[in-house]
């Protein structure tokens, strides 16, 4: 029988997929635990392991299709074995007529037949766990009512109908299995919540109300509105909902005020310009402003003074977590979004150490190879818009961090120095706070000890 390959469920947020590419084509042969393809959930580019062995008999969705989690993407089984073509399991197409019909009640009360328990004999739409627990549980699986795609029971599923079976008389458990009940959402009348036989003829009653009523419920039109020719309209992909969500959340979510200094750049380009040679003999790669000041970010939050800088707002807003360490995240620009990913442990680092972690999360940013790891836990970060001539800005904090360092361009300017006047490499940096932590004396005060490192950065070799 053809094993079905979903589209997984990620992260408790997702909600679609995008497939990237497929490793396998049709009529290859996979072993359980080779790469069948990968996958994009929000930023995080995955690879999708192959549940059993056997042969790729048919790819439902293809390279750049977003699917919605749980939905059928293709099917490994036996080699000749068939699979038909059900156009169920792909979305419907937008019919050329304008004019959609809303299913009506008695419809949609039809269609819920799909997710009620299978009858006795028919085939049992469930996920291999869900198969495993079962069989070692000794449920039946006609007892117990799938929550995904067309009726899929998945180990959640599963666990449910555990937890109910300890609760129910065997009279009642008996008429739930020949009538298709669903046991897990049931309060029982008996002791302690027991499920008795009323309560299972208590829940077969209303359903059949709904089904009586239903049938004289009107169909109600709607008209689609056409799209005019000079008009495109593109489906934003799986990371750009992400960094909308994100982005949404932090600015409704946090009261922030930008601080914005002017640092002078020259003795850090004396220092780059001494280290540059010994790093890239030592590590191969090339340091950079950004390594230089990401590091110097570290230093200065290390320091007691600092920490609710270094903090996160949990349960529900009403603790303060202090972070005894620094997870540095680095924003780094795609052509079709933003990704963050972390500098794990950078308070430990050298800055040959810190170089090397940073180009390593950078590079797998830019080639979509970040693991999910790799863009959770950061504890501060940092954006850079400097290369493009940006003079200032109001970056928008990555939570559940405190603040975001936003870098600006470095521009020669004329500074008074010694009573005269001399052009300096005088570089923008514009902090954002979250004024629910931080209040803008302390924002302050932590740029006044970055500003001092950055001018007088040999502190950073120390």
């Amino acid at each position: 029988m053809a094993i079905e390959i979903i589209m997984p469920k990620l992260g408790v947020d997702m909600q679609e997929g995008e497939i990237i590419e497929w490793k396998k084509q049709e009529g290859d042969e996979v072993k359980e635990g080779e790469i069948l393809l990968e996958i994009m959930s929000d930023k995080t580019n995955m690879e999708l392991e192959a549940e059993d062995s056997g042969v790729l008999l048919k790819i439902v969705r293809g390279a750049g299709e977003t699917v919605p989690v749980t939905e059928i993407i293709g099917y490994i089984g036996a080699a000749g074995e068939v699979v038909e073509a059900n156009q169920s399991e792909k979305p419907a197409k937008v019919a050329d007529n304008p004019v959609e019909k809303v299913e009506s009640p008695a419809q949609v009360l039809e269609t819920s037949k799909e997710v009620a328990p299978v009858a006795e004999g028919e085939k049992v739409r469930a996920t291999p766990a869900a198969r495993k627990l079962a069989k070692d549980l000794g449920i039946n699986l006609h007892l117990v009512v799938g929550t995904g795609l067309r009726g899929r029971i998945h180990k959640e599923d599963v666990e449910k109908v555990k937890q109910a079976i300890g609760r129910i008389s065997p009279l009642a458990r008996k008429i739930a299995e020949d009538k298709g009940v669903d046991i897990s959402s049931l309060v029982g009348s008996g002791v302690r919540g027991k499920i008795m036989k009323q309560d299972i003829l208590a829940a077969i009653a209303p359903s059949q109300e709904v089904a009586a009523e239903s049938q004289v419920s009107p169909v109600v039109e709607t008209v689609k509105e056409e799209v005019p020719s000079d008009i495109e309209i593109i489906k934003m992909s799986p990371m750009r909902k992400a960094i909308s969500k994100g982005m949404v959340n932090s600015y409704l979510t946090a009261p922030t005020f930008t601080l914005n200094y002017d640092i002078d750049m020259t003795n850090l380009m004396a220092l780059r310009k001494q280290v540059l040679e010994p790093i890239m003999a030592k590590t191969g790669n090339k340091v950079t402003f950004t390594d230089l000041i990401g590091l110097a970010v570290v230093k200065t939050l290390m320091k007691p003074e600092h920490r609710y800088m270094n903090a996160s707002l949990i349960n529900d807003a009403n603790e303060i977590e202090i972070h005894k360490y620094v997870n540095l995240g680095i924003a780094v620009g795609l052509d079709d979004g933003l990704v963050v990913p972390v500098v794990h442990g950078a308070d430990k680092m050298s800055l040959s150490e810190f170089v090397v972690a940073s180009k390593d999360v950078i590079k797998k940013a830019q080639t979509g190879k970040l693991k999910a790891a790799e863009m959770s836990g950061s504890t501060f970060s940092i954006t850079n818009l400097g290369m493009f001539g940006t003079k200032s800005f109001n970056p928008i904090i990555n939570q559940p961090n405190s603040a975001i360092l936003g870098v600006a361009a470095t521009v020669p300017t004329p500074v008074a120095l010694d009573g005269e006047v001399v052009i300096r490499p005088i570089m923008a940096m514009c902090l954002t706070i979250d004024h629910r932590i931080i209040d803008g004396m302390n924002g302050a005060k932590f740029m006044v000890d970055l500003k001092n490192l950055l001018e007088n950065p040999m502190e950073l070799l120390i």
